[in-house]
């Protein structure tokens, strides 16, 4: 098998549940050199507070935390509070009852404590991989969209680097002078460029270096 590039978990915000003190504050800090947030607690109801007030990518949980159960949680995230998060449950037991509620509730992964670092990690990087390729198909897409909405091919690689370096908000944070410092072309080629794409609806200005990439108002397909 390929080694996995654990790289792409760096975009994506994890939800940590464990009531181990030690495992939680190792594991945690573990994590943290990889994802791009980690949010690590004790409790259910810590971690309702968590999704409540950040996004959240995914979860990892331990199934017999204290006075609480990990799937029992997972139920009521999913059924009662709209919460359809991918999971990995972690537990010390290979209760086979515990297996197969989390297979109902379509969890992700089942990993046995102690908790093998590389085997989260990959399990991490197995779950996340479907989502990053999906984007890059999207951002592939939307890229032939731009391009056939301002056809000059001296654009053709600006429109690209605009695309690629879009963050999870559709959000592009470049100055000209940051733009021309990664990209071989002239002011006036980014000056008219981003006219043309503010005229379409495409790149709308937010504030000085800030721009909200417009998917909605790129070109319709051809209907060729």
């Amino acid at each position: 098998m390929n080694k996995r590039n654990l790289d792409i978990l760096s975009d994506f915000s994890i939800l940590y549940i464990e009531d181990e003190p030690e495992l939680l504050k190792h594991t945690a800090t573990v994590l943290e050199d990889f994802v791009k947030n980690i949010f690590a607690v004790a409790s259910c109801k810590e971690a309702l507070k968590v999704l409540e007030e950040n996004k959240i990518d995914a979860i990892i949980i331990d199934i017999n935390l204290k006075n609480e159960n990990g799937i029992e949680f997972l139920k009521e995230l999913k059924f009662e509070k709209d919460y359809d998060l991918p999971s990995i449950v972690t537990t010390a037991y290979t209760d086979t009852e515990y297996l197969l509620d989390a297979i109902k509730l379509k969890v992700e992964d089942y990993i046995v404590k102690p908790i093998n670092i590389k085997e989260l990690l990959n399990s991490l990087h197995d779950l996340f991989l479907p989502i990053v390729q999906e984007r890059e198909i999207n951002r592939s897409y939307n890229t032939i969209k731009t391009i056939s909405a301002v056809t000059d091919g001296k654009k053709v690689e600006l429109i690209k680097f605009i695309i690629k370096n879009l963050d999870e908000k559709s959000m592009f944070n470049y100055s000209y002078g940051d733009i021309m410092e990664m990209v071989d072309v002239s002011k006036p080629t980014v000056i008219k460029l981003f006219r043309e794409l503010s005229e379409k609806g495409i790149l709308t200005k937010i504030q000085n270096k800030r721009y909200l990439f417009n998917e909605n108002n790129l070109p319709k397909p051809s209907e060729d």
